[in-house]
């Protein structure tokens, strides 16, 4: 949603990550703060926020002037300042601000708290909760009410609807609503016009699947007229006005678990039929080398997994680290990035479900 904080995503939209691996002139801020849901936890959010801000300014201070850095830290300040913010947090908080840059994301999952000022952007906690296999989004459909939830297995949470996404079926029709001898031609009106605006405005952007939560009798017609190609088979029958939060969650992750698992296994078994005929890799620096070529079509990455180390993007090489050296990331997550440059597709996989020991496994084009 539009602000003056900038752009909030309540969950991180795949169209935007090409804008954050995007080169861009320094300094770079990027700020991570773990949040609570709850109170009292909570309330130290704003008091952590404000002391990440303090260190970036400090390492600001010698690299810029006192005007730029005002301008720079301008809407982040504002961001501490803001009291309704901070009432609804989720699991995590990632802002990324440069001088022609300003994006804020409420995570579902825990990051690290941490402050970084570089040439770039430290994008490593958001890319993992972003490409997470796991994620869905339900839409909770009646005549009554339209609501978009995003989500994974362990959270469910309402999003903002995009303005042209009609609240309810009298405020799509209006003026254009028949009597009652015609409800099933208003409805159908009114699914076509619901479907139109949540591809267009949701399931586009975020490329998430999609799970519809409604009626028995609104499923059949719904589906079609449906253009969705995110609009899963599998859906949640019952009104879903009546379902607490946590139940439509649990209804909803069973209905998309199967598509998860099945997804995870085809993967599996990509990556074992190329690693048979020398088109798959699970070694990092011949990925790398491979990435550097964007010869990678799919990574699938160890969700649970460090590798200390970084990759040199203009030559490909890997070097190894340590964890307390603070110069040296995580090699995963910068064959990550480089795959996600060269046009390729990450995948976040538990440890449980990687197929192989390194925590990486990458399935080439060519």
């Amino acid at each position: 949603m539009r602000s003056p904080l900038g752009t909030v995503q309540s969950s991180p939209m795949l169209e935007h990550f090409a804008d954050v691996l995007a080169e861009r002139s320094g300094p770079c801020l990027s700020i991570y703060l773990p949040t609570g849901r709850r109170f009292p936890e909570k309330q130290q959010d704003p008091v952590r926020f404000r002391n990440l801000l303090l260190e970036v300014e400090g390492t600001l201070t010698p690299l810029i002037g006192s005007a730029e850095r005002a301008t720079l830290l301008a809407p982040l300040q504002e961001l501490a300042n803001n009291e309704r913010f901070w009432l609804h947090t989720q699991d995590g908080l990632a802002v990324l601000r440069s001088g022609d840059f300003y994006k804020v994301w409420k995570l579902q999952r825990t990051v690290p708290e941490r402050a970084i000022v570089a040439d770039s952007f430290h994008t490593k906690p958001l890319l993992r909760v972003m490409q997470s296999a796991d994620r869905f989004e339900v839409l909770a459909l009646s005549r009554e009410h339209v609501r978009l939830f995003a989500g994974n297995r362990d959270a469910l949470d309402e999003m903002e609807l995009d303005p042209a996404v009609p609240r309810s079926l009298e405020i799509a029709l209006g003026s254009q609503l028949t009597d009652e001898t015609d409800v099933d031609a208003d409805t159908e009106r009114f699914f076509r016009i619901v479907d139109r605006a949540i591809l267009e405005q949701h399931s586009k952007p975020s490329g998430l699947p999609l799970i519809l939560a409604a009626l028995t009798e609104h499923h059949a017609p719904f589906r079609e007229v449906s253009h969705n190609a995110q609009l899963q088979a599998e859906g949640i029958s019952g009104n879903p006005n009546a379902f607490s939060l946590d139940e439509l969650r649990q209804k909803a992750w069973a209905a998309f678990e199967p598509r998860y698992l099945a997804r995870l296994t085809r993967l599996v078994d990509e990556y074992g039929t190329g690693a048979a005929h020398a088109l798959a890799s699970d070694d990092p620096d011949i990925i790398a080398m491979a990435g550097l070529g964007g010869r990678i079509r799919t990574l699938l990455v160890d969700d649970d997994r460090v590798v200390p180390g970084r990759v040199n993007t203009d030559t490909g090489t890997v070097t190894y680290g340590t964890l307390d050296d603070p110069h040296m990331d995580d090699v995963l997550d910068d064959l990550a990035e480089l795959t996600l440059r060269m046009g390729g597709e990450v995948v976040m996989v538990p440890s449980d479900r990687m197929p192989t020991q390194s925590g990486v496994a990458a399935i080439y084009r060519f």
